[in-house]
């Protein structure tokens, strides 16, 4: 499944700005504790310090137990002998108020009271590591979601006012058609990619559409200039095969002339057709009754599928009225009856279906779905054993497409149908 660039690179962005803050929480937290523990340290030597400085050197040891009770966070115990080194522990003791153990960071340093040794301890009362983590978390998470959220709007935002020029000429290159005169014309862009952008499809169309012009005057012209010598070579077939002197034999050669150039003709008048559709020379569209189209064409057709033994059904309803050029709605009906015919098999069927909305034609034949890629490719012949030029479908896609309808190709049970939808 395709996405649009702007959300693959808004994505990115966001799972990489949720992936550093996921791994910066865990060493913010750590390196938060640590300055924590490193400042209480500090504080538990600077109450030492002051205890030493203004109180030890006249404290007796009668106002022991008193200095004690008056202490909150103090305490100076009897030991059996002095100690060098200051210790630093964490201990944790029971709180009455909060009804749980509060985790404490303890230092305790040797001295000595009317020369006796004691110990005493400074505490202080640390942040729980579980309300610290929780603290961190909802901080972060609070950064997260305004992170996140803030990038996203911002460079939603941002780009879809960066990418406007891109997306514009998107849209007018998604709308152009080669075989149509509407040239795209690019809005002037302050950003340089998508100014060469612009000039580069432009300079493409315009290279394109002048060879495609080119190429369809050369059919025109050429379809023109065969006409009359296509017309005299016939003239001269059917002079030769009204010859009463002419022999069996050369009947039968002058015969498959005959045949030839009336495929000639044929694939003459295709290319023209298609020459003239593609250069819009249908333009006058008229309401036309559909199905008045189709029943003046049954008669005939009729007398052609007998040749194969091939049955027409139909089911057709009255008064179906499409805006159409009326000679380009009679080819198309027409090759459609022909195709149906043509590739049909002996004794097959041919059901025709007009309704309000669209017009079906099926018939039986080859037990196969048609290969949709090449249906309606010019020249592209499905069958190679019939005799047509391979321009029936190209021409009936042009005039669906002339028209803004649309043609769907299925094959079900033994039917190959071709619905157009108006």
């Amino acid at each position: 499944m395709t996405k649009k660039l702007l959300t693959k690179t808004l994505r990115s962005n966001l799972l990489f700005s949720l992936l550093v803050l996921m791994i910066s929480g865990p060493l913010f937290y750590f390196f938060t504790e640590r300055l924590y523990l490193e400042d209480s340290d500090e504080v538990l030597l600077l109450r030492k310090n002051e205890f030493v400085k203004f109180t030890l050197s006249s404290m007796k040891e009668s106002e022991i137990s008193i200095w004690n009770k008056i202490s909150k966070d103090g305490k100076i115990e009897k030991e059996a002998h002095s100690s060098a080194k200051d210790s630093l522990f964490f201990i944790s003791k029971y709180d009455n108020y909060t009804a749980e153990n509060e985790p404490y960071h303890v230092l305790k340093s040797s001295i000595r009271i009317e020369g006796k040794p004691y110990s005493v301890q400074f505490r202080i009362n640390l942040i729980e590591a579980n309300d610290l983590i929780i603290s961190i978390a909802i901080l972060f998470s609070i950064i997260i979601i305004l992170l996140l959220t803030g990038l996203y709007i911002i460079t939603k935002r941002y780009s879809i006012k960066l990418w406007k020029p891109f997306y514009e000429t998107l849209s007018q290159i998604e709308q152009f058609e080669l075989d149509k005169d509407r040239i795209p014309h690019f809005k002037p862009t302050s950003i340089e990619e998508f100014d060469r952008l612009n000039k580069d499809i432009s300079k493409l169309i315009e290279k394109n559409s002048s060879i495609f012009k080119s190429q369809r005057e050369f059919v025109e012209n050429a379809a023109h200039e065969l006409q009359t010598p296509l017309a005299i070579f016939q003239l001269t077939i059917d002079t030769l095969i009204q010859n009463p002197a002419i022999t069996d034999e050369q009947y039968i050669l002058v015969n498959q002339l005959n045949e030839t150039i009336g495929r000639l003709n044929r694939l003459n008048k295709s290319l023209l057709l298609l020459s003239k559709i593609d250069g819009n020379q249908f333009e006058t569209n008229e309401k036309t009754d559909l199905y008045v189209v189709i029943d003046k064409q049954i008669p005939f057709f009729l007398e052609q599928a007998s040749f194969k033994n091939i049955k027409i059904f139909s089911s057709i309803d009255k008064n179906v009225f499409v805006h159409c050029n009326s000679e380009l709605l009679e080819i198309l009906v027409s090759n459609l009856f022909l195709n149906t015919i043509k590739h049909n098999k002996s004794n097959g069927t041919v059901q025709i279906t007009l309704t309000k909305t669209a017009l079906t034609f099926s018939n039986t034949g080859v037990a196969i779905t048609l290969d949709s890629e090449k249906l309606y490719q010019r020249f592209s012949k499905l069958n190679p054993s019939t005799h047509g030029n391979g321009l029936g479908l190209s021409i009936i896609k042009k005039i669906v497409q002339l028209n803004d309808w649309a043609i769907k190709y299925s094959f079900k049970g033994d039917m190959h149908s071709f619905e157009i939808i108006f």
